[in-house]
Parts: C-alpha cells; sequence; structure tokens
C-alpha cells in the first residue's frame, strides 16, 4: 500500500521507539510537578533522549541521510541528496504542564523538496502520514482538509508568540481582525498538530509566524497531501526559510492570508 514505503516505514518504526520513552517520561512530569527545582530540566533531557533514538533509529534505517534538528542542529551527511527534519517533541510547554498535546514531528527532504511527513502524538496514539504524491493519512484512514468556504464558519488554530518574544503587537492585531470574522480561534500549543488537524479537517485553517522549519515541515506535507494550502504571510513557498505560514483549504487560506495582510497596514 502506498504509505508503507520503505522510507515511511523507516520514519514510523523511529517514532514509535522514540515514542516510548517520552510516553514514560510524561507519565512521570506529574511528579516532578512538586519538586522544588521543578521539571524544566527533566523536560529537556526527555527531549534530547527522543531526539538521540529518532536520529539513532533514522541513520540505522537510510545510512548517510543529513539532519536538521531542533535540538542537534544541522548535520550533513554523505548523501547530499537527503535530509531530515524533525523535531522530538513539538508542544514542551505542554508535556511540561502534563497536557496530553504534543508530538513527534519527522519530515524527508529530497533535493531540496519536501517528500514525506510524519507527526505522531504517542498520548492519544495517533500517527498522521503523507508522501508525496501519495495522499495523506490518520491511522491508515485517507484524510482531507474540510471543506468549508466562509470565515464566518471556521475554526481556525494558532499560536500566540511566548513571553519576551518581540511580535506581540502585530499578534493582537492579526488576532484581533481574525477574531471578528471566524467561527472560532484555536491555541493548543504545538504547530506540528496544528499542521495534522488541518489536514484531517479538524480546523479549518491555521496561521503562525516566527516558527522554525522541524515545527512545521512534516505538517506541510500532511496539509498539501489532504488536498490542501500552505503558503507564507505573502502567499509564497518560503515557510521554511521566513518561519510564517497559512494553512486551510484553496479559499480559506486566500481569505485568511488577504485578512493577515490587512493588520500589517496601518488603519
Amino acid at each position: 500500500m502506498s504509505r508503507h514505503t520503505p522510507s515511511m516505514s523507516v520514519m514510523v518504526a523511529a517514532a514509535r521507539k522514540a515514542a516510548r520513552g517520552l510516553q514514560r517520561d510524561f507519565g512521570e512530569v506529574e511528579n516532578l510537578q512538586v519538586s522544588l527545582k521543578g521539571p524544566a530540566n527533566f523536560v529537556t533531557a526527555a527531549d534530547k533522549k527522543a531526539e538521540k533514538v529518532l536520529f539513532e533509529e533514522l541513520s540505522k534505517g537510510r545510512p548517510g541521510y543529513g539532519f536538521l534538528m531542533e535540538e542537534g542542529g544541522e548535520i550533513e551527511g554523505a548523501d547530499k541528496t537527503h535530509r531530515w527534519i524533525i523535531d522530538p517533541l513539538d508542544g514542551t510547554t505542554n508535556f511540561l504542564h502534563g497536557i496530553p498535546v504534543f508530538a513527534i514531528s519527522i519530515a524527508l527532504e529530497r533535493d531540496g523538496q519536501l517528500v514525506a511527513g510524519l507527526v505522531y502524538n504517542p498520548v492519544t496514539d495517533e500517527m498522521f502520514i503523507a508522501e508525496k504524491g501519495q495522499g495523506a493519512f490518520l491511522n491508515d484512514r485517507r484524510i482531507r482538509v474540510a471543506a468549508r468556504r466562509e470565515l464566518g464558519q471556521a475554526v481556525v488554530a494558532t499560536g500566540i508568540p511566548h513571553l519576551g518574544r518581540p511580535e506581540h503587537p502585530k499578534f493582537m492585531a492579526e488576532l484581533g481582525l481574525v477574531m471578528n470574522e471566524v467561527a472560532g480561534v484555536r491555541r493548543m500549543g504545538s504547530a506540528a498538530l496544528d499542521l495534522a488537524y488541518v489536514a484531517a479537517g479538524r480546523f479549518d485553517a491555521y496561521w503562525e509566524t516566527n516558527l522554525a522549519a522541524w515545527d512545521i515541515a512534516a505538517g506541510i506535507v500532511l496539509v498539501r497531501e489532504a488536498g490542501g494550502f500552505v503558503s507564507d504571510m505573502n502567499g509564497r513557498d518560503t515557510m521554511l526559510a521566513t518561519g510564517g505560514i497559512v494553512a486551510g483549504n484553496e479559499i480559506l487560506s486566500r481569505k485568511l492570508g488577504d485578512l493577515l495582510k490587512k493588520a500589517g497596514k496601518p488603519a
């Protein structure tokens, strides 16, 4: 079947192995909440441990491929045409607080093009996978983006810039415009899952800025293969470089993008 190509099998096996450690560590977080030291250091360790497992498993399955990782940075491979882009724990703050909304994200890039993506939430055991030209799946069931065409009926996801980020005023302007036009705004705390939810039709659209490549690479493949559209804030294909993203079906992603452009203009 299309979703069990050798590359995807390697990705799924690596994600499941890393997930076992994260599930164990997530169970420990609650015990750590009461310690004076706090769980922050523990979560960093959980993150690094999961990344190490992913690195080892993916390297074993595909020797020579390069890596771009949240913790480990960029590692050049002997094979210059392929690169894994991975986030071992997207939704760290949720994980830290015992909120079961976080994911492992793995994308494969071939000759600079994203060709495969996997987003896995170990707590819900929901695995979203997609490969270029093969469609998108959630636990072996085909998924499609939602068909709603009006912003007024849409539930839209976003991410709120956290403490110490300079883009708060711009975000508040964007949120003010979007809130007045849509049925609801959601903030889940994991960009990878936001994009997976758009692919599955749970969210109608999504936007966020100042993201890293590993936050969104796998989700981009998922949305596209689920029949959706993804662009940066200016309607271009430079999401990984600019860190800005708008996603949804063709009509809603365009409407949301047009609306967000107004936020940057003086009233």
